[in-house]
């Protein structure tokens, strides 16, 4: 559905976008996830035809996203990063000029969204907090039943219980077959609804894998509570990293095979051995950092 193909788009040194190639295939929650400067949002400024490439394309459904956009933007719903609206307006007076704009015909799903999350449509929008305008673009996005939405950031200002329900809302429409392309600084959310995700440094691209094979290709720390002070002097006797030295309670990390680790815990008198959770955060921190001294 859609395919990101050798975008370029330089701005200075490490800024812009380098060589970005992927693919998001129907009914695919896709995360796209990076710090802010790190070209998210210039890449989906691309993928809505807002500008050009230096080199390389975009095209979404076979079609080019700068020639056609305006056929591609009939089927798509779109959350800024940088929302902006017609403050002077109620916000239900704005829902009603969008749908107008979309020739749409049924109101259904707009109420449905509204009650859904709890928005009172009747305030000026100037006057609404930042998590009330940001459920107003929520609904913007989705009340034309969009077949692809592109979402930058959606869930910023959102309180956590709104958070959750927006999870709800996605995985809803991915099991409609909607397809999506999300970005977010919310590691939690893009774990608990994204089937891949991009990671994205200073442009480039610096891992594409589905969520799961993201976490288990990184390093593991292993918890390990001992019997004896002497079983730890035998651990440290060894070539391990340990990232936590308590006494007799030691955590060591390990990347790759934990082979040599079980050659040298059958030494000692283990009490305990765990494995530390590793969220989609600790993956991306490893991609960020990684090689930040060349960078320099």
């Amino acid at each position: 559905m859609i395919i990101v193909n050798q975008l370029t788009k330089p701005y200075g040194v490490n800024k812009g976008i380098f060589d970005l190639t992927f693919t998001v295939k129907k009914g695919e929650v896709f995360g796209f996830l990076g710090p802010n400067g790190a070209g998210k949002t210039t890449t989906i400024r691309h993928l809505l035809g807002f500008i050009t490439p230096d080199q390389g394309n975009c095209t979404i459904n076979d079609l080019d996203t700068f020639h056609h956009a305006q056929t591609i933007h009939k089927t798509l719903g779109y959350i800024s990063g940088e929302i902006a609206f017609f403050q002077h307006m109620k916000g239900i007076d704005f829902l009603k000029f969008m749908a107008a704009l979309r020739n749409m015909d049924s109101f259904h799903k707009m109420h449905e969204l509204i009650e859904f999350l709890d928005i009172d449509t009747t305030g000026i929008i100037r006057k609404m907090s930042k998590g009330m305008k940001q459920k107003l673009a929520i609904v913007t996005a989705f009340m034309h039943d969009p077949d692809i939405l592109i979402l930058d950031e959606p869930t910023s200002g959102l309180d956590p219980l709104m958070q959750s329900k927006f999870v709800e809302l996605i995985k809803q429409e991915k099991a409609k077959g909607k397809t999506i392309l999300m970005s977010s600084h919310n590691f939690e959310e893009i774990e608990r609804t994204c089937d891949r995700a991009l990671i994205i440094k200073h442009g480039k691209q610096m891992a594409l894998n589905d969520i799961d094979t993201l976490k288990d290709i990184q390093r593991k720390v292993f918890l390990i509570t001992l019997e004896h002070i002497s079983d730890r002097n035998t651990l440290l006797e060894n070539n391990l990293k340990i990232v936590k030295d308590n006494g007799t309670q030691i955590e060591i990390e390990v990347s790759g095979s934990p082979n040599e680790l079980l050659r040298q815990l059958a030494k000692c008198n283990v009490k305990s051995l765990d494995t530390k959770h590793q969220n989609l955060e600790d993956v991306f921190m490893h991609y960020y950092h990684e090689g930040d001294e060349t960078d320099e």
